[in-house]
């Protein structure tokens, strides 16, 4: 059976954060939706920006399920909120083969699907990285959403 986690801590100058970890498969996404919607009422976010980022972390667990657990390998995507009072930090961590998030995507001239997630994601962000997982292997994706007042 899978694990589902979730946790919720108080961090200094008054941020909050949020941890799930949920199985790599498509149909968990939407648990990681709703914790961001969850968030949406400790701190008030604009129709827009919540879709944005709902968009965003839709793509980052998306690549994570459909390229670091391809070809029905098991395996965890987890997910990091952390609201702070100026920002919302998201990071989406697998145990993946790894990607170079500069490099263009190869689908024929084809991007009816997939192709974009990295594009959107980085639309929507104020700050972006992407890298391998802290410890060796896999990936981290990491983004960064500037709020206003």
């Amino acid at each position: 059976m899978s694990e589902l986690a979730g946790q919720t801590a108080g961090f200094g100058g008054g941020g909050r954060s949020v941890r799930l970890r949920i199985p790599a498969k498509p149909e968990y996404i939407t648990l990681v939706r709703l914790a961001l919607s969850g968030l949406a009422h400790l701190r008030p976010l604009d129709a827009e920006t919540l879709g944005d980022l709902k968009l965003a972390v839709t793509e980052a667990c998306s690549n994570s399920v459909r390229h670091g657990y391809g070809n029905g390998r098991e395996g965890t995507v987890e997910v990091s909120y952390e609201l702070q009072p100026d920002r919302l930090v998201v990071e989406v961590v697998d145990d993946g083969p790894g990607f170079d998030p500069d490099r263009p995507p190869v689908h024929g001239g084809d991007l009816s699907e997939g192709g974009l997630g990295i594009a959107i994601i980085k639309s929507v962000a104020d700050e972006f990285e992407a890298g391998e997982r802290p410890g060796g292997g896999g990936s981290r994706l990491r983004f960064v959403k500037f709020l206003g007042n």
